[in-house]
């Protein structure tokens, strides 16, 4: 696309140059006379035109390099302003004393140069402000595509780290789980199997930042929760209270298996105090409470929760809610509502 753009900018200007060099001829063999001024005003406006655009192209150019739009975009709105009237009225003032001096016997005088000028500040100033607003909106969407690509990138980075993380770890508790399972109970470890190759499975294709259903998610939530149950038996009391209408709405991959997982992270779970789980929703909002009883021993917490607000930050303003109190911990996320198209 770049290389059409040279291409028919140069035959603009091959052609206006080629305009002004056979209206010249022309005059010089006697083939247009003082009577056909109308031809030479016109070779004067293109051969004008062509040094207003290709001086102005330069200037802004260099402007680019020195002041760039987006960093200086005051300063480099008023630098760019006078440069080009500067450098266009110097074009117009001189390409008219030249016509005056080579094509007519009298030289300009004071009124006509006034003229020229007023002329010529009505034909650049209104030019001047739409090339400027063109280039504003481009540089302004060329910057929201940039912005939102790195976004983009940043949140696939995100999910990476996560299943770098989430696998190791979730793979070598489970198969030990199953080793264990294979001689005490064969039928309940080909189910155990079964479930963990789901839930592994999900894992391994949520290689994207595309949001997920809800109800996509609570069945692979379902799954995990069961490998869970298997593990710590009694000691984990999950409840979810999920009216239908909610689950076509949208929320990131491994929202939900993030926040369960985060929960058990930090709690103890034991079967004579059981970690209690409530899944619910509110104001469109999905939320997941828990009781609190923190670990004796505190693990690193943050990254998950900073992960979660991240790639929420990337589908919707609205925020992801943190609550903390003596007896209850209480993440809220939202819900998204993806209109169809």
């Amino acid at each position: 696309m770049a290389l059409a753009l040279r291409k028919n900018r140069l035959k603009i200007i091959f052609g206006g140059l080629l305009l002004i060099t056979l209206t010249v001829v022309a005059f010089l063999l006697g083939l247009l006379n003082l009577e056909t001024q109308v031809y030479l005003m016109i070779g004067w406006a293109i051969f004008m035109i062509v040094l207003l655009w290709a001086g102005n192209t330069l200037i802004s150019k260099l402007l680019n390099r020195w002041f760039p739009w987006l960093q200086y975009g005051n300063l480099r709105f008023f630098v760019q302003l006078l440069a080009t009237l500067v450098y266009s009225l110097i074009i117009i003032n001189s390409s008219y004393y030249l016509f005056k001096t080579i094509f007519t016997q009298d030289p300009p005088i004071l009124s006509q140069i006034v003229a020229t000028n007023v002329f010529g500040l009505f034909i650049v100033l209104p030019f001047a402000s739409i090339y400027f607003g063109v280039h504003f909106l481009r540089s302004w969407r060329k910057s929201e595509i940039e912005a939102e690509k790195f976004q983009k990138e940043s949140v696939e980075s995100q999910l990476v780290a996560l299943k770098n993380h989430l696998d190791p770890h979730f793979l070598f508790n489970n198969l030990n789980i199953l080793s264990s399972l294979i001689e005490k109970d064969p039928k309940l470890s080909q189910s155990y199997l079964d479930k963990f190759a789901e839930v592994y499975r999900v894992i391994l294709q949520a290689n994207t930042t595309d949001p997920v259903p809800l109800s996509k998610e609570l069945d692979f939530v379902e799954a995990y929760m069961y490998l869970l149950k298997i593990r710590f038996e009694d000691g984990i009391k999950l409840e979810m209270d999920l009216p239908q209408e909610l689950k076509h709405k949208m929320l990131p991959p491994l929202t939900l298996q993030m926040l369960l997982e985060n929960v058990i992270k930090h709690n103890m779970v034991t079967e004579t105090k059981p970690l209690q789980i409530r899944v619910y929703s509110e104001d469109n909002y999905l939320i997941v409470e828990n009781n609190l009883q923190p670990k004796k021993i505190r693990q690193p917490s943050g990254s998950g929760l900073k992960n979660i607000m991240m790639r929420y930050s990337y589908f919707t303003d609205q925020e992801v809610v943190k609550e903390e109190s003596e007896e209850k911990f209480i993440i809220k996320v939202p819900l998204i509502e993806i209109e169809e198209v």
